[in-house]
């Protein structure tokens, strides 16, 4: 069988156009996979309930009849150590709830400390 001499060249372009748009999408383009798309959604309910939930936390805060000496340890502290306190202070732990989220109590620290 005979092929038209335009073909082969035509061929080539198509495969090389497929190869950058590919390249050009999911570098630029915001392309993603399903899984990517996926990890990104899961990522960003984690961190909007989070927020939600440091709410209630420094709600829970302004209740405690310590707050003034828990505060004033709270801004001493070290960063990394500041969601602990949180903890030990029972802040973090949701209504209903037995067990502190450490998440919320980096968060609630952050809102607290400034």
């Amino acid at each position: 069988m005979k092929t038209p001499e335009w073909l082969k060249p035509a061929l080539y372009g198509a495969a090389g156009g497929a190869v950058a748009l590919a390249v050009i999408g999911f570098s630029w383009g915001g392309w993603v996979t399903g899984s990517s798309a996926q990890r990104m959604a899961q990522d960003r309910s984690k961190a909007d309930v989070v927020a939600v939930l440091s709410l209630i936390c420094v709600d829970q805060s302004k209740r405690d009849p310590q707050l003034t000496e828990r505060l004033a340890e709270l801004k001493a502290a070290s960063t990394y150590s500041r969601g602990d306190l949180v903890v030990k202070a029972g802040w973090a732990t949701m209504p209903g709830g037995t067990v502190a989220d450490a998440q919320v109590a980096k968060a609630c620290a952050t809102q607290l400390a400034s």
